[in-house]
């Protein structure tokens, strides 16, 4: 048995904001694989279903953010599992949006819910890291994670979410390479930018003046090899018999 647990804050208060991108990305994945209807237990809120094969608790924490890894310790504990059986979805902010990193272990980053699951379970667990952007300065990142999407976020998030939960049977696997490969060329497909390609944009070719586009570049005048003009060309360039 596997466990996923989406992370945010419950209430409808909170329900749109960038911290609660985990909980968007269990409702996707319960809703496209016919999960059962979601239930109160483990201070939180679960779904049961199966992905890859696999037989999938999924549960969004009802404690608020900070408190995680309460709910989720609980649900481990009492199905005897360690935190390898552990998948975390979650915002990050030192991703650009719309871009995900998959990984196992590692240390907060700074984000509340990760660090109250480490206390709890420990860190050796699968986190899908979903970027959410930076605001640019440190003391804006409170806002900027509590706050909502902003309505141009749905074009990239919807496309997201919908990849997240279309690949999910992949984590269930163990195949954390394909499932970002998948969801990088969903979000390719939608011609939807994800950070990847750090490249500067191509130099936009060199304008042509106003004279020079009002008057474009004529052929070259044939030059005669013979008659009056050939005669009088020979006279002044010289020019061999």
């Amino acid at each position: 048995m596997l466990v996923f647990a989406g992370l945010g804050n419950p209430g409808a208060k909170y329900q749109n904001n960038r911290h609660n991108v985990g909980f968007m990305a269990a409702d996707a994945i319960a809703r496209r694989h016919s999960f059962s209807p979601w239930s109160k237990k483990f201070q939180g809120l679960i779904s049961e279903g199966s992905l890859g094969g696999e037989k999938v608790l999924l549960i969004k924490p009802q404690t608020f953010m900070n408190l995680s890894g309460q709910s989720v310790g609980e649900a481990l504990r009492f199905y005897k599992l360690d935190a390898a059986a552990l998948t975390v979805f979650y915002d990050e902010i030192d991703l650009a949006a719309g871009k995900v990193r998959v990984k196992v272990g590692g240390g907060s980053g700074g984000h509340n819910g990760i660090r109250s699951l480490d206390q709890h379970v420990g860190n050796a667990y699968r986190r899908v890291r979903i970027g959410v952007g930076h605001p640019g300065v440190k003391e804006m990142v409170h806002g900027h994670v509590l706050g909502d999407f902003a309505k141009a976020d749905r074009e990239w998030l919807d496309v997201l979410l919908d990849a997240i939960a279309d690949d999910a049977g992949l984590l269930a696997k163990g195949d954390d390479s394909s499932f970002m490969n998948r969801i990088t060329l969903a979000l390719r497909d939608k011609l939807v930018p994800t950070g990847d390609d750090d490249r500067p944009p191509p130099k936009a070719p060199k304008a042509q003046s106003h004279i020079r586009q009002a008057r474009p570049q004529q052929p070259a005048a044939k030059v005669p090899e013979s008659g009056p003009m050939a005669a009088m060309l020979k006279k002044l360039f010289g020019g061999k018999d």
